[in-house]
């Protein structure tokens, strides 16, 4: 089995990408706010420094910078400590550095403008630097200085932090991929698990072991479950229509061939026994053939317009019944439409149709509508009526031997209603005549 031809497999696929991008967006993200902000926090300590040499500093009045002995920040006295200061008297070319400057040569900042800040990295011999630097304009009592204040911390610190950070970040962050990975591949066994179920149901379908779905499902399956069991229930019954059909033809035609087989003793009559046994055959074969064909519930087939229906075999009828000049009414919305196969709508409303036609007197009525409980189709006649509404649904019954025909009709008809679980009824129009109603379930 490939391994994208797996649902499965698809989604933890796409869930692990999706979650590594995520995670890798996310610590990115965060490493880089993580790092500004301790950047911002050390820029903020040498800022502290530059006040602090601001506090001490003080210019004589020939313009001499002087310092105190000693600062508030003893690590500014203790050589190679990491933080360095430094004073530059710009108007009279003089530095002061701090003590802990001593044979570290720090590259402290010497060019700032008056009244503002400058941070930045710098390279010096021992490596880089955070740096921060200040413009100042001192005005004494009798003469003032321009003033630059730097003050330098080691990178180093800031750079073990950073470390420290990051590895702490990613680690929690690949434990916890990991760990949603996992969840959401447990997750998608629970949430793939009904299927699973529904596959190896259909598999001991297939074996013989059971005869439909019978597992309860959740609701976004259970649609799916009901439509297998309904074509499988289908599928049944058309092999279940097929043997009986086949097993009918072979018993309706032994009747026909006996009569067959004793006119041979009777050459004389012979042509007319045949031609009237073949017909007979003929009638028998199209019934149980269209038994056998017969779609059935049409749960799966299209919507069909039943008013083009109506119309194309009141037209066909009219043609062939001109001689008695009959008036066909059809009352059917255009916009009724049913699931039902095209064939079986022919066949169903043709056979009725044409029987109305063939006993009809001057009229014939034929109307579709729906109901809450389904499709209704009735059509009435003003011709002799049903003398027997039990025998005209059997095979080969006959009202009249004298009208064209051969008692097939309405039992195809009846076949057809029966396969959509449906019913027919007969019963007497209001002008005297036939009346047969059809009524269809919602599919």
């Amino acid at each position: 089995m490939r391994f994208g031809s797996s649902i499965r497999a698809r989604l933890i696929l796409g869930a692990a990408l999706v979650l590594v991008a995520f995670l890798t967006f996310a610590g990115v993200a965060l490493q880089r706010a993580h790092a500004d902000s301790v950047r911002a926090a050390h820029f903020a300590r040498l800022q502290g420094t530059i006040y602090l040499l601001l506090a001490g500093a003080e210019v004589d009045a020939s313009g001499a910078l002087v310092m105190p002995a000693s600062l508030a920040e003893p690590r500014l006295s203790l050589p190679g400590s990491g933080l360095y200061a430094s004073i530059l008297n710009v108007n009279r070319r003089e530095t002061w550095e701090s003590a802990s400057s001593v044979g570290a040569n720090p590259p402290f900042l010497r060019e700032v403008p008056v009244g503002q800040w400058r941070y930045d990295i710098v390279d010096g011999p021992g490596g880089a630097f955070l740096a921060a630097g200040y413009g100042v304009k001192w005005a004494g009592p009798s003469v003032g200085a321009a003033l630059v204040l730097s003050a330098l911390e080691g990178k180093s610190a800031f750079d073990r932090e950073v470390k420290a950070f990051r590895q702490t970040l990613w680690s929690w962050l690949i434990g916890s991929g990991v760990l949603l990975l996992l969840s959401q591949t447990l997750l998608l066994q629970w949430g793939l698990a009904p299927l699973r179920r529904v596959a190896l149901e259909v598999a001991r379908i297939e074996h013989g072991e059971q005869t439909e779905i019978e597992g309860r499902y959740p609701l976004e399956i259970a649609a799916l479950t009901g439509n297998l069991n309904t074509l499988i229930k289908q599928e049944r019954v058309r092999q279940t229509r097929y043997k009986e059909a086949l097993s009918f033809l072979a018993h309706s035609l032994k009747t026909p061939l006996a009569v067959l087989r004793t006119a041979l003793a009777e050459p004389s009559q012979l042509p007319a026994i045949v031609a009237q046994q073949v017909d007979r055959m003929d009638d028998i074969v199209g019934h149980q053939l269209g038994r056998a064909a017969a779609s059935g519930s049409a749960r799966f087939a299209p919507f069909l317009p039943l008013a083009p229906i109506l119309h194309r075999i009141r037209d066909s009828l009219g043609k062939v019944y001109a001689e008695k000049n009959l008036e066909f009414q059809v009352d059917c919305p255009p916009d009724l439409s049913w699931r039902i196969d095209e064939g079986d709508a022919f066949e169903m409303f043709g056979n009725v149709l044409d029987n109305a036609a063939k006993w009809a007197k001057q009229r014939v009525v034929a109307r579709a509508w729906r109901e809450a409980d389904g499709l209704r189709v009735r059509v009435e006649d003003d011709g002799p009526g049903f003398s027997d509404t039990q025998a005209v649904l059997q095979l080969h019954v006959r009202m009249d031997e004298k009208v064209p025909g051969h008692g097939v009709g309405l039992a195809v008809v009846n076949d057809l209603v029966a396969s959509h679980q449906g019913r027919l009824g007969l019963s007497r129009s209001l002008w005297g005549g036939g009346q047969v109603d059809i009524s269809l379930p919602p599919v």
